[in-house]
C-alpha cells in the first residue's frame, strides 16, 4: 500500500506553510491552520472549522480558506485515512468515531471551541455528529451535504458493497491503478460531481487517487457510515443549519437535502445555480461569501 508522501505528492501543496503535523491518540493529523492580517494567527479571531468530504483531502478547500481567513481562525485538517493524516481511529472509521477523533484534535490545537462548523459532503455529516455528541453551541453550514441514507434497497446494497471492498487487499490499489490512466482522473471527477475543475484541482486530486491508502480511506469511510441513524436525529440539532446545494450536482440529490432540510428546527436550503458537488472549488468567493453571511447573521463574527 502506498501513501501520499509530504515531499513528493505534497511538495507545493496548497497553502502549505500553514500545515501542522499534530499527535492525537492513534492519529497523526495533517491540518492547516490560518488566520487575519497575512495568515498571522489573530489573538481574537473565532474559530471556524472546515471538514472535507470523502476522497478528498485539504486541498479542496485551498481558495476559500483564505478568504475566510480574513475574518477567523480556519482549521482544516485531513480527515483519518485521507491525505497526509496517519494512523488509525479505535473501532474503524464510523462517523462517531471520526467525530470523537476529530474533537480530540481540536482539544489538542487549543485554539478555542469552533465559532462556526462549515463541512462538505460526507463532512457536513461528522459536522453535525460533532454537534450533536459535544453539545457544541456553533452553526453548522453544509456544502452539498450527504446526510441522508440511500434509498430502498441501495440503502442496504452500497453500504454492504463498500465493506467488501474494503476488506478486499486489492481493491485501493486496482483503484490507484485505474487513476494512472490518462485523463481518468479528470472524467471521473467530471462524472461524479458535476463540477468543471481546473488543471490545478485535477492534479491534486490526482495525487492522492493514484495512492492507495488515500483510497482505501475512502472506501473505509463508506464502509463504516451509518446515516439512517444520524438522519433520525436531525430534529434534535439545535444548531441554526444552512444547507447548500449545486443543481448541477450528481453526487447529491438535490430532494435529499431538501429533506434533509425540513427536519433540521433551524434549517435553511440555498439553491446555487450552475454549479456542482465541488462548488467551493469552482467558485470558491461565492461560497466564502455565503459562509461569512451566514455567519454573521448568527454573531459568529466579533467587531
Amino acid at each position: 500500500m502506498s501513501a501520499p508522501r509530504w515531499d513528493i505528492e505534497g511538495r507545493d501543496w496548497p497553502n502549505r506553510e500553514t500545515s501542522r503535523f499534530v499527535r492525537s491518540g492513534l492519529l497523526e493529523w495533517h491540518v492547516q491552520v490560518m488566520g487575519p492580517d497575512d495568515g498571522a494567527l489573530g489573538v481574537d479571531a473565532q474559530v471556524l472549522l472546515l471538514i472535507h468530504g470523502t476522497g478528498a483531502a485539504t486541498h479542496s478547500w485551498r481558495d476559500v480558506m483564505p478568504l475566510l481567513a480574513q475574518h477567523f481562525t480556519v482549521i482544516a485538517p485531513d480527515m483519518p485515512g485521507h491525505g497526509f493524516t496517519r494512523g488509525r481511529i479505535a473501532g474503524g472509521q464510523s462517523l462517531p468515531g471520526i467525530a470523537r477523533a476529530l474533537g480530540d484534535l481540536l482539544v489538542k490545537l487549543d485554539l478555542g471551541p469552533p465559532a462556526v462548523i462549515v463541512g462538505h459532503s460526507a463532512g457536513a455529516a461528522i459536522g453535525l455528529r460533532l454537534v450533536l455528541d459535544t453539545a457544541l453551541d456553533a452553526p453548522v453550514i453544509g456544502l452539498n451535504p450527504a446526510l441522508m441514507p440511500f434509498p430502498g434497497l441501495a440503502a442496504r446494497l452500497f453500504p454492504a458493497m463498500a465493506r467488501a471492498l474494503f476488506v478486499n487487499p486489492f481493491a485501493a490499489m486496482i483503484f490507484a491503478k485505474s487513476a494512472s490512466a490518462d485523463g481518468e482522473v479528470g472524467r471521473f471527477l467530471a462524472k461524479s460531481t458535476g463540477s468543471r475543475l481546473d488543471a490545478r484541482g485535477i492534479d491534486l486530486y490526482g495525487r492522492l487517487f493514484r495512492t492507495s491508502e488515500h483510497c482505501a480511506g475512502a472506501i473505509g469511510m463508506m464502509a463504516n457510515w451509518d446515516l439512517e441513524t444520524l438522519s433520525t436525529e436531525l430534529p434534535s440539532v439545535a444548531a441554526p443549519v444552512l444547507l447548500v446545494h449545486g443543481d448541477n450536482d450528481s453526487a447529491i440529490p438535490g430532494d435529499a437535502v431538501a429533506r434533509a432540510a425540513r427536519q433540521l428546527p433551524h434549517g435553511e436550503l440555498r439553491n446555487l445555480p450552475g454549479l456542482g458537488h465541488l462548488a467551493h472549488e469552482e467558485d470558491p468567493q461565492a461560497l466564502a461569501a455565503i459562509i461569512s453571511d451566514f455567519a454573521a447573521q448568527h454573531a459568529a463574527i466579533t467587531a
